[in-house]
């Protein structure tokens, strides 16, 4: 299984522009070591048990730059430090130009991943059965190498857009009105203000038809209730915690079970230090940017070879 298959064709467009945003210009110290054909190691580093993850994006960098690599490992496996992890072949200037966009690149991939390996291990150590993912408070112009990143560590890399699954969350709620298909003004004016799920679930139904998920953010099990009667297929308890957390889960379940097909979801504030108050199996799924907003990266170094 190669997690490279899953690229779109045009991800290694990015990398061009990347490279282009290191060296806009002159490579100045790049005269200086000339062209001559060496190999350099790559060498996983720190003080922490790691998952590699990056490689195809690694990989392309040195391509472009006309180099070739040969991976000691496989993308997706843990490894002690210091290991050597690849071996890089080409020109020197060539290895330097793409050293430090590939190590920048190599070392967030593999410290999401190696992030979100470790919370769905201490999940499962708690006994949660459910799905841990993601969010999409990613970095800009640099979601598709973080979901990916959250894919080998074996988590689930939640919404990648706004177009890939419906999520109405509280500005969505509260700015969408009444539904278009209700008739009095006084009733329009009263969800207009008040804000009203159901309205926007039907508004959004609308547009998006059967073959998107819908997920709505609530802050109350009232709301909730409300979602579930209007048809979301995701229920999100924003910032619920605690035994009430694990209430109001368990009513919904028994609630609208055989009823309605949903899933709850929690989401805010879920770190590993508060993890297990929250892995609670009537919760479907646990999201959190905790794997992937101000992460420990990975070190890594690359290093030319002395001429043999």
């Amino acid at each position: 299984m190669d997690f490279a298959h899953l690229l779109p064709p045009s991800w290694a467009s990015e990398i061009n522009a990347w490279l282009a945003e290191d060296t806009p210009s002159f490579d100045f110290a790049g005269y200086v070591v000339g062209e001559a054909e060496r190999e350099a190691f790559l060498w996983g580093k720190g003080n922490q048990t790691a998952v590699l993850a990056g490689v195809p994006f690694f990989t392309e960098i040195f391509r472009q730059l006309e180099c070739q690599i040969e991976w000691h490992m496989q993308e997706g496996e843990t490894f002690e430090p210091v290991k050597h992890v690849a071996t890089v072949r080409g020109k020197v200037r060539h290895l330097l130009l793409g050293e430090r966009v590939a190590l920048n690149l190599i070392a967030r991939c593999s410290g999401i991943a190696t992030k979100s390996k470790r919370m769905k291990d201490l999940a499962r150590a708690y006994g949660y059965e459910g799905i841990i993912a993601g969010t999409r408070k990613t970095t800009p112009g640099f979601r598709l190498v973080e979901k990916y990143g959250m894919i080998v560590g074996g988590i689930d890399p939640h919404r990648h857009d706004l177009s890939s699954m419906i999520m109405l969350k509280d500005n969505h709620i509260w700015s969408a009105g009444t539904s278009p298909f209700l008739a009095s003004p006084v009733r329009f004016y009263l969800n207009y203000a008040l804000g009203s799920i159901t309205a926007a679930v039907q508004r959004a139904r609308s547009v998006g038809g059967f073959s998107l998920r819908l997920d709505v953010e609530v802050s109350s099990e009232a709301e909730a209730n409300e979602a579930i009667q209007a048809g979301a297929d995701i229920v999100m308890l924003d910032n619920m915690e605690g035994q009430e957390l694990g209430s109001v889960a368990r009513r919904l379940k028994e609630k609208w079970g055989g009823k309605r097909n949903f899933l709850l979801e929690s989401s805010g504030n879920i770190a590993e230090g508060n993890l297990q108050e929250r892995a609670i199996n009537d919760i479907d799924i646990l999201s959190t940017s905790a794997v992937h907003q101000s992460v420990q990266h990975i070190d890594f170094s690359l290093k030319i070879q002395v001429a043999k």
